[in-house]
């Protein structure tokens, strides 16, 4: 089997999110507004007819993945190589903290997917692990599948199956909360079709 579609969604807003602290593997729950965005792109993404959605084991993505499956009767699978990039002792700060004790480190971060944070892990090591998710579900299914996460790893992951150069991944923006990327298949090879889309509300 070989999927025609894959579709990467990002999960809603947090309370990490609205506070502005970086989350990684912290666990974070979902806002109200973080639900309703879920809510609202439910219709859109029923669209693409996932024949099954896999979720981070994160809770902000697997509740995310349930407003869609529980709504559109698709079948959830929850799979940890999903979960966002380990900030390792960034966790749980601000970037404005993060500043203070790394003077620097964030901006090198940011255009630098082999950086690693202190104890964390970097983009290319999280695009290699969720890229075994795609091929595995790509052997599986035949036509869409999609995968609920984070921002950090859908960019990581969209560089790795454009096969873009590593040094090349930051000038991809970042992921808008429950915003979606879709990757079409032609000839064999992944093609973007959209990036960061999402609803009006």
């Amino acid at each position: 089997m070989a999927l025609s579609r894959l579709v990467l969604w990002r999960h809603g807003e947090t309370d990490y999110n609205a506070t502005g602290r970086l989350q990684g593997h912290l666990d974070s729950a979902l806002t109200e507004t973080g639900l309703n965005q879920a809510r609202f792109a439910v219709p859109v993404l029923a669209g693409f007819e996932p024949e099954i959605v896999v979720a981070s084991d994160l809770q902000r993505a697997r509740d995310t993945a349930r407003v869609f499956t529980t709504s559109a009767e698709v079948p959830l699978r929850i799979d940890e190589r999903l979960r966002e990039t380990h900030l390792g002792k960034w966790q749980g700060l601000t970037t404005a903290e993060v500043e203070q004790e790394w003077p620097g480190a964030v901006t090198v971060w940011r255009t630098d997917p082999t950086y690693t944070p202190p104890d964390g892990e970097s983009r290319v090591e999280v695009a290699e692990r969720a890229i075994k998710v795609v091929h595995e579900v790509d052997a599986e299914f035949s036509e869409t599948v999609l995968l609920c996460a984070h921002g950090g790893l859908i960019s990581a992951l969209t560089g790795r199956l454009l096969d873009l150069p590593v040094q090349n991944w930051s000038q991809l923006g970042g992921i808008s909360n429950c915003h979606w990327t879709v990757f079409t298949r032609r000839n064999d090879r992944w093609r973007l079709s959209s990036y960061n889309a999402g609803t009006t509300r």
